[in-house]
């Protein structure tokens, strides 16, 4: 059976609720070529929902990159973790970025498999930081702290 698309209205409640940035990587979506699409957290092949709580606003790079999988092999200690669930922890509390502003660091073996897993520093995302560090457009971390940093 077919999913039916879900509404504009759905698109616009995550949009804001994201900032208009990936939940992922961090991208603003008013500098992103592709759009941004609707990211079932717990996959819907995996008993996920499409109830507000299971979906998170993604890029298409980030969202395309998750796919299905849930969670993945640590890099450095080579054992099985879960992916970053933006509906259940706070970002800011997993990713750092690096001094330069232009690649994210994880704090975790959950962070730092969901970065290799989702390649969140690729060299488009990289390029991007860049660029929004020049013009002062970067989602710097003191934006995740205090009143923006509470839901």
């Amino acid at each position: 059976m077919s999913r039916s698309r879900l509404p504009a209205s759905i698109r616009q409640v995550l949009a804001e609720r994201a900032r208009g940035r990936c939940e992922y990587c961090q991208s603003p979506e008013a500098y992103c070529p592709d759009s941004f699409t609707i990211e079932h957290i717990v996959p819907c092949q995996q008993g996920g929902t499409d109830d507000l709580n299971n979906l998170a606003w993604a890029c298409f790079g980030c969202n395309g990159r998750k796919y299905t999988k849930m969670q993945g092999v640590d890099p450095q200690t080579q054992q099985s973790v879960a992916l970053f669930h933006p509906r259940q922890q706070k970002w800011y509390e997993h990713f750092a970025w690096s001094e330069d502003l232009q690649v994210l660091e994880g704090r975790s073996s959950l962070d730092r498999r969901t970065i290799a897993v989702l390649d969140l520093n690729r060299p488009s995302v990289v390029n991007l930081q860049r660029v929004l560090v020049m013009v002062g457009e970067h989602p710097v971390q003191r934006e995740y702290l205090g009143e923006e940093g509470e839901d």
